[in-house]
């Protein structure tokens, strides 16, 4: 059972291998061990397969509902495992297996894939999910039962007229994140047009009930929806999330969280094979910033629709260990908290203002000896640094200043441009 954040479906599956393991999955492998992904029942196996083999769940799937592909699922929850964790106050960008995490599925369908994926990856997440459909939720809460996992999974049934994150109805008072895979399509006709545009259906166009496939508007008037309800809950939810099934989407609900003043999102890609690919977009109230490679996932998406870079790098002709002193040299002869760890060549600091300005030093001066608590909830900036030598033959040192914490990108390039120019006049 994987807990890591690697994808294990990174190449084509061998459905040979798999056939091998599961005498069910090789009934439905046509003799040129190829699969028909146009039988309903075949890819329903595949999913059923792939769950039990590779994470010791075991479900069952009505012929009438949607059937999810399990790598595309499983990239879903790989991100925002890594969302959560790069954005932890322990500020360690590492998974801490000791955090409990609560989660809520949004349209959870007859699978339950989601809180059963995030279950069995990591023993200290809770799930919450909600659906309209009854029949859909019978079927998720055998799957929970199946897998025992009763007392982690919480299932719902909303009404239409209810909010899609129904806090109030679930008793809780804060989650950690929200997850959501909506339906793609504004009609029936544009699914049926967008199906028969593709050299074979997908797949969970197969098995999929128009309520999990269709929704007026499609999915930019669902998330908007979602993003209305998060201007209310706020900090009750510290990442809102939601897939998308196209590009186009993007753009429109980036701009929608901008018009918002919400500057903290992220947004990434998922590509499965040459066939599948989708979109995910996230967004907090809060100020722990997720990593680069988490909110800049999107390599085709314009520069100006990114979120603002949590990374800035300086290049220094001198060696590593020189430049490392020079950094936390700089940084403790300023009144900001500052720890450095020589042996790892790391520090990491907090400041409540832009402490280097020429006023806030006169300011300083006046009253030197005021103690501050470490990360006192006050700071307004919180960010590390790394020193490193080039790779390979390069000579000279890298610095990466990796932006924590914050809602002030303009504090956070001042910082930056402060530390550049303090370490460039110190090797002239």
């Amino acid at each position: 059972m994987s807990t890591s954040n690697s994808n294990i479906y990174k190449d084509d599956i061998d459905f040979a291998a798999l056939s091998l393991t599961d005498p069910d999955f090789a009934k439905v492998l046509k003799p040129n061990g190829q699969l028909d992904f146009s039988s309903p029942e075949s890819v329903q196996q595949l999913t059923k397969s792939l769950l039990k083999r590779d994470f010791g769940l075991e479900i069952s799937l009505p012929p009438d509902r949607l059937c999810p592909p399990v790598p595309n699922r499983l990239n879903y929850i790989l991100w925002i495992q890594v969302l959560l964790d790069t954005t932890s106050d322990s500020y360690k960008d590492v998974y801490d297996l000791e955090r409990e995490v609560l989660g809520l599925d949004i349209g959870t369908g007859a699978s339950c894939i989601y809180p059963l994926l995030g279950c069995s990856q990591r023993s200290k997440w809770r799930f919450a999910g909600t659906d309209l459909d009854e029949k859909s939720l019978q079927s998720a809460r055998q799957n929970v039962q199946a897998n025992g996992l009763q007392n982690r999974i919480k299932l719902l049934q909303t009404q239409p007229t209810d909010p899609l994150l129904p806090l109030y109805k679930m008793k809780f008072e804060n989650i950690d994140f929200s997850m959501c895979n909506p339906p793609f399509y504004e009609s029936k006709a544009e699914m049926l047009t967008s199906a028969a545009s593709k050299q074979r259906p997908p797949f969970t166009a197969c098995t999929g009930s128009e309520n999990e496939m269709v929704t007026p508007g499609g999915e930019v008037a669902f998330v908007s929806r979602m993003i209305e309800e998060s201007l209310v809950l706020r900090h009750r939810v510290q990442w809102y999330t939601s897939m998308l099934g196209k590009f186009s989407s993007i753009a429109v609900l980036v701009q929608k969280l901008r018009n918002k003043g919400i500057g903290n999102y992220a947004v990434t890609e998922f590509v499965q094979g040459s066939k599948t690919r989708r979109w995910a977009i996230a967004w907090s109230f809060e100020d722990l910033r997720p990593t680069m490679g988490v909110a800049r996932g999107v390599s085709s998406l314009q520069k100006s629709l990114m979120p603002f870079p949590s990374e800035y790098l300086i290049a220094s002709s001198s060696g590593s260990i020189t430049v490392g002193q020079r950094v936390n040299v700089i940084l403790s002869q300023l009144p900001l908290q500052w720890m450095w760890e020589a042996s790892i060549s790391t520090g990491i600091g907090f400041s409540e203002k832009a402490v280097w300005s020429r006023a806030t030093r006169r300011q300083v001066a006046r009253k030197q000896g005021d103690a501050v608590e470490y990360n006192d909830p006050e700071m307004t900036l919180g960010f590390k640094i790394h020193v490193e030598p080039n790779p390979g033959d390069e000579s000279g040192t890298k610095v990466t200043i990796r932006w924590l914490k914050g809602h002030d990108t303009v504090l956070f390039e001042s910082f930056c441009g402060m530390l550049k120019r303090k370490i460039e006049d110190s090797t002239k």
